[in-house]
């Protein structure tokens, strides 16, 4: 069995090989329809939804090539890209996940991320030592480009302060 350090090892020196190929195949249009359906979290106490909403001003246009859909019901709290191919909430509950020390995670521009597969083949990445919880959902088709995680990164460490959240 790998330790917490070597799987995290290992995923830092995938990152620069998971962008590289997203980088090769080029910008995709956005899938779907014209908006994706994203349900907010219950509201979060106002400190993090004011995180939240500073988030949602410095978010990237495009992720992983995918232009920004609109969120519906549009919130400070939500966005997307490709339809819902991406998928980002901000000011979720610290998940369960977060204290098991055998999960594994990453660090990419300073902000540290909680990753987990999800049972359809897509990921689920989430923002650690953060004053306000992000959950970026990507789906099976895009979760080999972990590259994706370098804009989003810059505007989270840009607007969300290091520190635990409380709730």
């Amino acid at each position: 069995m790998k330790s917490r350090h070597s799987r995290r090892s290992s995923l830092l020196c995938a990152l620069p090989a998971l962008a590289a190929s997203a980088a090769l195949a080029g910008c995709s249009p956005s899938p779907g329809g014209a908006e994706a359906r994203v349900d907010p979290p219950p509201a979060p106490p106002a400190d993090v939804a004011g995180f939240c909403a500073a988030l949602h001003k410095e978010l990237p246009d495009t992720v992983a090539g995918l232009a920004g859909t609109p969120a519906v019901p549009a919130s400070d709290l939500t966005a997307a890209w490709g339809g819902s191919a991406i998928v980002l909430r901000c000011g979720i509950a610290k998940p369960a996940k977060m204290a098991d020390p055998e999960q594994d995670g990453v660090e990419v521009n300073g902000v540290g991320w909680l990753l987990e597969k999800l049972d359809d083949g897509g990921f689920r990445f989430t923002t650690g030592l953060r004053l306000a919880y992000t959950e970026v959902r990507v789906d099976k088709e895009h979760a080999t480009d972990a590259g994706m995680l370098v804009g989003l990164s810059a505007a989270i460490a840009k607007t969300v302060p290091e520190g635990i959240a409380s709730y």
